[in-house]
């Protein structure tokens, strides 16, 4: 994909969003086509006042099925419907798409719990992509005031994990 390709990308999935916006939908999915061995597939999505963007560049083959985007993670604390969790300066933002892991391994205690008191460069979680644990440290020290992320619940990148503060 050539640098063109990936400016006229941003733009399309920027006008999706405003348009997801705009006319009040909560879902919207497009597939464009470059060529013959070459796609885009997007599916935004509209949640608590928060936009996924989820896309795919993939070849496309005849008997290729359609990519599917994982859905945003439900919040384990409720936060205030008019309040968007991204826009907090406390907010961890995932650094990539994966799943997120919020203990070692199965029926360990969590890295961290509502309330903890954490050090910077902390592990806060586990983010599993492309089969690579990837531990994500906390930016600051502080107090974890959200977790806004379920154990074993897929991640898109830029979503807001926890609230430090």
């Amino acid at each position: 994909m050539s640098k063109q390709n990936t400016d006229t990308d941003v733009a399309f999935i920027s006008a999706l969003a405003e348009l997801l916006n705009k006319n009040d939908l909560t879902e919207l999915s497009v597939k464009r086509e470059y060529g013959e061995d070459d796609s885009l597939e997007v599916r935004v999505v509209k949640q608590a006042n928060v936009v996924t963007v989820a896309a795919a560049q993939a070849p496309v083959t005849a008997a290729a099925a359609p990519a599917a985007a994982a859905a945003p993670a439900a919040p384990v604390s409720a936060p205030a419907a008019s309040e968007d969790p991204a826009q907090h300066p406390g907010a961890v933002t995932s650094p990539m798409v994966g799943t997120v892991y919020l203990a070692a391994e199965p029926g360990a205690a969590p890295f961290v719990t509502l309330g903890a008191q954490v050090a910077e460069g902390q592990t806060l979680l586990i983010i599993e992509a492309m089969k690579t644990m990837n531990h994500i440290p906390a930016p600051r020290a502080g107090t974890v005031k959200r977790i806004l992320v379920e154990d074993g619940h897929p991640v898109e990148f830029g979503a807001p994990l926890m609230i430090i503060e």
